[in-house]
């Protein structure tokens, strides 16, 4: 019988700072279970190589969702590091008003007093002279003339140049901070995992799904997982950790019961403990697209859209790790206010010299042939919530997810504004002299019904789904500040689901934050 202290269950950000801290102690046993493969493809560690990444079933999950309009994928990483090693590497922590206000929920100890210092322990930063961290972050600058263009259009909108996009919240405008080192990226494996996998205590199973939590007498026990081709039933003396994210925890917890009894009974599990938040709450960004045709052979299209060009940008990579494959999925983000009434910054963007050709299905992003620029926007803080159900009692069947972007009155109404700010952006000097068209939605679309139909046709899931396993101090709430799942005892969800709400930016930074602070709580419960 294989037992363990801890079984973390997903090897995504999460899980690897879990495993990092969990097994510090060598009298500590510790199982980390993967349901993918190691993070040994070339395209990992290559920054622009998300592309590939996320469009091989090999290396990405692809769950269908079902949104206001239609139908949409949705890739998570399935690998070690998880979508931390598929991602487009854009580093935030969310405002320190953000992590006050989720502690202002009922959730104490998640405040920027606390967390603050968790990103500064974690962080080695070019923007912090303190010691660095476990997790290396850099901000290329002066990548192209024409983010510089740019950035000087937003100071001329009223926002501030900063060369820390984390520092303050203000509204502010600069070279994004990325998960990239040295040309190379940084996913949570390379930061945490992998620098102790020699470890004794810390094993490691990849390429085994696991099937569901098991639960004795009210207590998570173990998991029984899928493992060279049979059910292995694996034990844990501490404690279950759920770290699979905002779409597999939540789905695993249904499959072992924990869940609404009405979606658990018409998939066929028998009902544990009939929680009917959990799959709720889902809360996602809806990235708006705006895209312009620009004058002359600028940006990177004319680089990267030919054979030719994409030999020698993966030659300047390979010799120098320099080069438009050395940057993250955009060079330059933005945080601004939708309108002037309005105190913080409510919305975000996300800039870069190239523009994206139509969507193939089966196909990694493609650029346009000629010249041109992309900006994605959207709702800093969402309201609009979504939902996962299972649909059978087996993981192999795909979760139902119903996602209602721009649903909420007040995302729709900041959606409009910001879409309007963006294109006042691109109206103004210097680079509004570069601009020849709006080639995307087009200069036709100008009504609120117009911009978000354009909005939901056009955009981009953010893959920042969070809220499906919501922390909160009710009963109702599927964890509690600790993050011990309500209604059974052992067991944990630790993933960007225990967050009832977004925080502005990006939420790979806040993730693994949150795992290190999770840490601390699951080994003072243990001391």
């Amino acid at each position: 019988m294989e037992e363990f202290d801890y079984v973390v269950v997903g090897a995504g950000t999460a899980g690897c700072v879990l495993a990092h801290r969990l097994s510090a102690d060598p009298a500590t046993r510790v199982l980390v279970v993967e349901a993918g493969g190691w993070d040994s493809s070339l395209f990992v560690r290559i920054p622009k190589g998300f592309s590939k990444l996320m469009d091989d079933e090999s290396t990405a999950w692809h769950y269908p969702a079902t949104t206001p309009t239609g139908q949409e994928v949705w890739q998570r990483g399935r690998l070690v590091g998880g979508s931390s090693s598929i991602n487009g590497m854009i580093y935030g922590r969310g405002a320190p008003a953000d992590w006050d206000a989720l502690e202002q929920r009922g959730n104490p100890g998640w405040g920027w007093d606390t967390m603050g210092p968790v990103f500064r322990r974690i962080e080695d930063s070019p923007h912090d002279s303190t010691d660095g961290g476990m997790l290396p972050l850099s901000t290329a600058v002066g990548t192209n003339e024409i983010c510089e263009e740019m950035i000087d259009a937003g100071v001329r909108q009223g926002l501030r140049r900063t060369d820390d996009l984390n520092d303050g919240d203000d509204e502010r405008i600069g070279y994004t901070t990325a998960t990239i080192r040295d040309g190379r990226r940084v996913s949570a494996a390379h930061a945490f995992l992998h620098p102790v996998r020699d470890r004794p205590n810390l094993t490691v199973w990849v390429r085994t799904l696991t099937q569901r939590v098991l639960i004795e007498q009210g207590r998570a026990v173990g998991v029984r997982v899928h493992r060279d081709g049979r059910s292995v039933d694996v034990f844990a003396r501490a404690e279950v950790i759920l770290a699979a994210g905002a779409i597999a925890s939540p789905q695993l917890l249904q499959l072992s019961g924990i869940g609404p009894a009405d979606t658990l009974r018409a998939a066929g599990v028998t009902v544990l403990a009939d929680r009917p938040r959990v799959g709720a709450g889902m809360r996602e960004h809806r990235m708006m697209a705006l895209q312009y045709r620009l004058a002359g052979q600028v940006g990177y299209n004319p680089m990267l859209n030919n054979v030719l060009g994409q030999s020698l940008a993966a030659m300047r990579w390979l010799v120098g790790k320099r080069g438009p494959l050395a940057l993250p999925v955009h060079d330059v983000g933005a945080h601004l206010r939708s309108g002037s009434a309005h105190g913080r910054p409510d919305g975000v963007l996300l800039m870069a010299p190239f523009s994206a050709a139509p969507r193939r299905p089966g196909r990694a992003l493609e650029l346009e042939r000629e010249a041109g620029l992309m900006c994605l926007g959207g709702v800093a803080r969402p309201e609009s919530e979504g939902s996962l159900e299972i649909t059978g009692p087996t993981p192999a069947t795909p979760p139902r997810i119903t996602v209602r972007y721009l649903t909420d009155p007040y995302d729709r109404t900041l959606a409009v504004a910001t879409f309007r700010r963006m294109r006042e952006f691109f109206a103004t000097g210097p680079i509004a002299r570069r601009i020849v068209a709006e080639t995307l939605p087009g200069p036709a679309v100008r009504s609120e019904r117009e911009i978000l139909d354009a909005a939901l046709a056009h955009g981009y899931c953010g893959y920042h789904a969070v809220g499906t396993c919501a922390m909160g101090p009710d009963d109702a709430d599927v964890v509690d500040a600790d993050l011990r799942v309500r209604g059974v005892d052992g067991l944990r969800v630790v993933d960007a689901s225990v967050l009832p709400v977004l925080v502005a930016g990006w939420i790979n930074g806040p993730v693994a934050a949150l795992a290190w602070r999770a840490a601390d709580r699951i080994l003072g419960a243990h001391v």
